[in-house]
């Protein structure tokens, strides 16, 4: 047991605990572990069905992949003198954070409101878990492509996304903040 407390293990302990304290505060929110038919799928495809949000992937785990890009160059630039792990530890931190505030009623009700999410309902547990993990390979992507590459692959993510499910990561903020009713049709197929 003293092995694993050794400062060398700090960093990955820290991981375990974030998402630990991610799944507490989730159940605490109401969150299902998962989708309500009683099975667990791996993907999803439509995204606008009742399924998206409720298994491991769907069309939307692909922004979160785009956060771990994001995620990556910003904690590497802003804590330079951290070390790689802590600098995993707190790219996932941040992501486990917003799977938190992304399942509150305020958010489920602002993305059901300014967006085509109209029956929204929040992600399972099993969703958040997927969008970790979708998080954290899109860390360790950036983390072996480089700079600019990271940057081509998330506007190269950005146009699938649009092209495909006429939403996307970038959209999906400024529908949240600043909705845009011709957008809204737009995505909707109106």
């Amino acid at each position: 047991m003293q092995r694993i407390l050794t400062r060398k293990h700090w960093p990955w302990l820290a991981i375990v605990a974030t998402m630990v304290l991610m799944v507490l505060e989730l159940r605490t929110q109401g969150r299902l572990w998962f989708c309500e038919c009683g099975r667990l799928r791996f993907w999803i495809s439509d995204p606008n069905g009742p399924h998206t949000s409720q298994h491991l992937a769907d069309p939307y785990t692909l922004t979160h992949f785009q956060h771990g890009l994001v995620f990556f160059w910003a904690v590497r630039l802003v804590f330079k003198r951290w070390t790689w792990q802590w600098q995993l530890w707190l790219a996932l931190a941040i992501e486990a954070v917003w799977e938190v505030v992304e399942n509150t009623e305020w958010v489920i009700d602002r993305y059901r409101d300014a967006t085509a999410a109209l029956g929204y309902t929040g992600d399972t547990i099993v969703n958040s878990f997927g969008d970790v993990l979708a998080c954290l390979i899109g860390i360790y992507v950036a983390h072996r492509i480089g700079w600019r590459a990271t940057w081509i692959l998330f506007l190269a993510c950005e146009l699938f996304l649009v092209l495909t499910i006429r939403d996307s990561l970038l959209l999906n903020i400024m529908m949240l903040f600043t909705p845009v009713q011709a957008v809204k049709t737009w995505q909707m197929g109106v």
